[in-house]
C-alpha cells in the first residue's frame, strides 16, 4: 500500500491502464459455467419442435437485500464476454458425450452454437429496483436458455459486490477506499470483485490479477511478517524506506504503536507518505498517531485504516483523523448480502416458429412469492419537478410519451455482435451520477424499504 493510489501524490503505487470493461484475450469457453438442466431442456426441446421459437428472457430481482435502499448494476461488461466466449469446442462436446448427457442430435446443435440474438439492459453502474429488468434477452429460446446460468452467476455476483462498495463509497465521503480481500475468497472470485468494487466506488486494488485483466489502480507494500522477518522494527522500516522510498505505507501496529510511529517519523523523516493502523480501537488510535504524528512535525503524513471493516464501522470513524480505509472480508461477501437474488425468466415466447409469429407474454403464476409479470418489458425513471427520482417505472408495450427521455435499457448486442463496450472508468463515473439523482434518504446507511417504487404501468 503507498500513498500514491489514496488520490494523493507520492513517488510510488500502481498506474491505471486504458483496458476495456471485460478480459478477452485468452478466455476459454465458458460453456459449461451452466447448470445441466439448461442442456437437457435444449434437448427436449429440439426433439419437440419448440426450440426454435423466437423467446424473451429477463433478469430481475423480485426484492433488495433486507434494509437496502437500491441495488447497483455490475457484472455487465463480463456478461458480454461469457456470451462472446460461449462456445461448444471439441474437448466440451466430448465431455457432454461420454457423460451421455445430452443425445447425438443435441451435441451436433451444440458444436455450431453461436448466440446471434439481441440483449438489451441497464447500463453498467446504474442503480436499480424490486422488478427492474436490469437484463433482457432475445433470440430462439435455444440459445437464450444456455445463458441463463453464467449470467445469473455473473450479475448476482458483481450486483452484491457493487452494492456494498457503494455504500462503503457513501460513508467514507472523499476518503479514498482501497480493496483487498482477495485472501477473503476465491481466488477467480476476488478478480470479479475488484472489478465490481471499482465500479462501485473504490479507488484502488491489492490483486494484480484486477490490475492486469481490467487497468484498475494496484496498491501495496508490506505486512506485519515483513517487520517480524528483521531483527527489530527500525530495521524493517530502513529496508521498506530503501526500497520503496519515504512516500511509503509503514504498519504500525506490529508491537507498540506509539513506539513505532516514533521510530518511522526518525527514519523516513516528516516526508513519510501514510501509517497504517490495522488494530485496536481505530478511532482512539487513528487520534492519538494523529497527534503524535503532528508534534514530530510530519503533519502530511497520512493514516491509513483497515481491519475488518464495513460501511458501518467506516461511517463510525467520518469524525477520525482517517485519510484512507482498507476493506477486504466484509467487501468481497457483500457486506451480509452475498448475492443480488436476481432470476432469469422466460417472460414471452412465439406462437410458433415462424419467424414472424407475434410474441405471447407469459409467467409464473405459482403461489409462495415467486410470480412474474410476463411480456417483453420497458423500464424508465420519472423525475419530479426538481429532477431527482421518483419513481421506477415498468411497463409492457407503448412507452408513455412522457418517459420516452428517460428509458433506462441500453442496447448490448445486436444480431450476435457486441456493440456496448466501455472502459471501467464509464459506469463507475456512471453510478456516481446515477446514485446522485436518487433521493438523500438513499445514502442513509439504516435499513429501510426502496428509495423509489416500482410502479407497473
Amino acid at each position: 500500500m503507498n500513498t500514491a493510489d489514496l488520490g494523493l501524490p507520492a513517488e510510488e503505487g500502481g498506474r491505471s491502464h486504458p483496458r476495456s470493461g471485460g478480459w478477452r484475450v485468452g478466455v476459454p469457453s465458458t460453456a459449461l459455467f451452466t447448470d445441466q438442466y439448461e442442456l437437457t431442456m435444449l434437448q427436449a426441446a429440439l426433439a419437440a419442435g419448440t426450440a426454435a421459437r423466437r423467446s424473451v428472457f429477463e433478469v430481475f430481482t423480485r426484492r433488495l437485500p433486507e434494509g437496502r435502499r437500491y441495488g447497483v448494476v455490475a457484472g455487465t461488461g463480463r456478461v458480454l464476454d461469457a456470451v462472446e466466449n460461449f462456445r461448444f469446442e471439441p474437448d466440451v462436446l466430448d465431455f457432454l458425450r461420454e457423460r451421455g448427457i445430452v443425445d447425438a442430435p443435441t451435441l451436433d446443435w451444440l458444436a455450431g452454437y453461436r448466440f446471434s440474438g439481441d440483449i438489451w439492459g441497464y447500463p453498467e453502474g446504474e442503480v436499480y429496483f424490486p422488478g427492474s429488468p436490469v437484463l433482457r434477452v432475445e433470440g430462439s429460446f435455444a440459445e437464450c436458455v444456455l445463458l441463463e446460468t453464467v449470467v445469473l452467476s455473473i450479475l448476482n455476483h458483481d450486483s452484491a459486490i457493487a452494492a456494498a462498495a457503494s455504500r462503503m463509497a457513501t460513508a467514507a465521503g472523499d476518503r479514498p477506499l482501497i480493496e483487498m480481500g482477495a485472501r477473503r475468497t476465491h481466488e477467480l472470485a476476488a478478480v470479479a470483485a475488484s472489478r465490481a468494487a471499482y465500479i462501485g466506488g473504490f479507488a484502488t486494488t491489492s490483486d494484480l490479477a484486477a490490475g492486469f485483466r481490467y487497468g484498475i489502480p494496484t496498491v501495496g507494500t508490506s505486512a506485519h511478517a515483513f517487520t517480524l522477518l528483521h531483527d527489530t522494527e527500525r530495521d524493517a522500516f530502513t529496508a521498506q524506506i530503501h526500497s520503496l522510498g519515504r512516500g511509503t505505507t509503514l504498519l504500525v501496529d506490529t508491537y507498540d504503536v506509539a513506539e513505532a510511529v516514533r521510530t518511522a517519523v526518525e527514519v523516513a523523516g516528516p516526508g513519510l507518505g501514510a501509517v497504517r493502523i490495522d488494530s485496536g480501537d481505530l478511532l482512539l488510535v487513528a487520534h492519538r498517531v494523529r497527534q503524535q504524528l503532528d508534534e514530530l512535525g510530519a503533519t502530511d503524513t497520512k493514516i491509513v485504516v483497515t481491519s475488518d471493516l464495513d460501511e458501518y464501522a467506516i461511517a463510525s470513524l467520518a469524525a477520525a483523523p482517517v485519510d484512507a480505509y482498507g476493506v477486504g472480508t466484509q467487501l468481497v461477501t457483500g457486506s451480509g448480502h452475498p448475492t443480488a437474488s436476481m432470476v432469469y425468466k422466460l417472460v414471452a415466447r412465439a406462437e410458433s416458429d415462424d419467424p414472424a409469429a407475434p410474441l405471447v407474454p407469459v409467467a409464473k403464476k405459482s403461489s409462495g412469492g415467486k410470480t412474474s409479470i410476463g411480456g417483453r418489458k420497458w423500464a424508465a425513471r420519472r423525475p419530479d419537478e426538481h429532477g431527482v427520482a421518483e419513481a421506477e417505472v415498468i411497463g409492457a408495450g407503448r412507452v408513455p410519451p412522457r418517459l420516452a427521455d428517460h428509458q433506462l435499457q441500453v442496447e448490448l448486442v445486436k444480431g450476435g455482435e457486441i456493440v456496448s463496450r466501455e472502459t471501467l472508468d464509464v459506469p463507475r463515473d456512471r453510478h456516481r451520477a446515477a446514485r446522485a439523482a436518487l433521493p438523500l434518504s438513499a445514502v442513509q446507511l439504516s435499513r429501510g424499504e426502496p428509495v423509489i417504487p416500482t410502479e407497473y404501468a
